[in-house]
């Protein structure tokens, strides 16, 4: 089968570069949710209402996760991976250092709120194709038989991001008082992102071009128009990446990013006991991930896939119920949500680059795999909180994980599945 693959793999300095970077990239995109309760006050003058609005500016920003998708896909489908990931990572530094310097609302008021939803928007644009291009990076840049551990990697070190970017946050809320928090405190976990994101910027210059985008240059075949091309001849490719994509997002959006708000807001537990335990639930994360993306490298994707799928749609009402007890049935919940998360995005990063040939493979994964991100992702937080505002019933962030498992669910039982080979028709 021919999968568009590479004849020569990456060094492991540019693998290893390329892995690690999803580290920076993670901790300052999710690091706004992290810090949503305490940012409310600062941006948005404190309470409910102003929660709402924060998680709402999350949601509008990652409208804009697609668009950076289908722009970064361009460049880096007809200009090559590298230039795309250089360019990426440039931006986000400048959007999150920009996030630190911002004047709060005590200082010039409601526009401080409107200048934060911006950079978070700038800031979202730039991680559109930042994740999806390592993605295809590591994949193209991997042994065939290797390709679902490789893969998973991006996932395992984005999630190191977001345990780095909790548990900032945690021991900045638990350290300093409310006062110090909200007059100053709050930018520290910016300040260190923009310090860790040039860096990172600075390494990617090494790297080496993807191996799969160096073929296409010989052999003549970078499409003029990646996005035409993609929805041509791959629409199939792209509605299965969607479908993939909508169950990764929400297991992750909801059962573990979304986690912190919900204890805080059913009064299950204050601002820094949950963060600690969403610190705990990323250590879960970063420890199955590299496990699942091994196993669907011996077993397939498929089998994996509709595994997940089916403890998705079972396991994850009763999870939530269990944290609003608190105590150690919390600490449970959280990390068996976060087992099924971790699992999801370690195969679902390699399964959704298989659905698409090298030709015009960023640009499918924009329309596939970061669209339906945007929206089981983005919107997802919002929609949780205010389901549980409206209802009182703290079951419903596990009722919303279940629905989109079963609606899925058809689409993956369609894959053809083979070990060590893309699933695709």
């Amino acid at each position: 089968m021919n999968d568009g693959g590479t004849q020569h793999g990456l060094s492991r300095r540019s693998m290893t570069i390329a892995a690690f970077s999803t580290v920076v990239e993670w901790y300052d995109f999710t690091l706004y949710l992290y810090l949503a309760t305490v940012l409310s006050r600062v941006f948005y003058g404190g309470g409910t209402t102003s929660l709402a609005v924060t998680l709402g500016g999350f949601a509008v920003s990652y409208l804009m996760r697609p668009l950076g998708a289908l722009v970064f896909g361009q460049v880096g489908d007809r200009f090559g991976r590298r230039r795309m990931m250089l360019l990426s990572m440039a931006l986000m530094t400048l959007a999150m250092l920009g996030i630190a310097l911002l004047p709060t609302r005590d200082a010039i008021g409601p526009a401080a709120g409107w200048l934060l939803l911006a950079l978070r928007c700038v800031m979202a644009f730039s991680v559109g194709g930042e994740y999806t291009g390592v993605v295809a990076y590591l994949y193209e840049g991997a042994q065939p038989e290797r390709r679902g551990f490789i893969t998973s990697s991006a996932s395992a070190a984005s999630e190191v991001g977001g345990l780095l970017a909790v548990g900032i946050s945690a021991a900045v809320v638990s350290w300093l008082t409310a006062v110090q928090l909200e007059t100053w405190g709050w930018r520290i976990p910016f300040f260190i992102g923009a310090a860790l994101a040039a860096t990172i910027g600075i390494a990617r210059s090494t790297l080496q071009e993807s191996p799969e985008f160096e073929r296409q240059q010989r052999a003549g075949s970078i499409p003029a128009n990646p996005i035409g091309h993609a929805l041509t001849h791959h629409r199939a490719a792209i509605a299965r990446g969607f479908a993939i994509s909508a169950l990764g997002s929400i297991t992750y959006y909801v059962g573990i990013v979304y986690v912190p708000s919900f204890l805080t807001s059913t009064g299950a537990m204050g601002e820094g006991d949950a963060l600690w335990l969403a610190t705990a639930a990323a250590v879960m994360v970063i420890a199955v991930t590299p496990l699942v993306g091994l196993l669907s490298d011996h077993v397939g994707r498929k089998p994996v896939l509709i595994a997940i799928c089916i403890a998705a749609a079972i396991l994850p009402m009763t999870m939530f119920a269990w944290m609003a007890g608190a105590g150690s049935s919390a600490l449970i919940g959280a990390l068996v949500l976060a087992a099924l998360g971790g699992a999801m995005s370690a195969v679902g990063a390699v399964a959704t680059a298989e659905q698409l040939p090298g030709e015009g493979r960023l640009s499918g994964l924009a329309l596939g795999a970061t669209a339906a991100t945007a929206i089981f992702g983005g919107l997802t937080p919002l929609v949780s909180h205010w389901l549980l505002e409206s209802t009182g019933w703290v079951m419903v962030p596990g009722a919303m994980i279940a629905v989109v498992a079963l609606a899925v669910a058809p689409a993956l039982l369609t894959l053809r599945a083979a070990p060590h080979a893309p699933i695709r028709d």
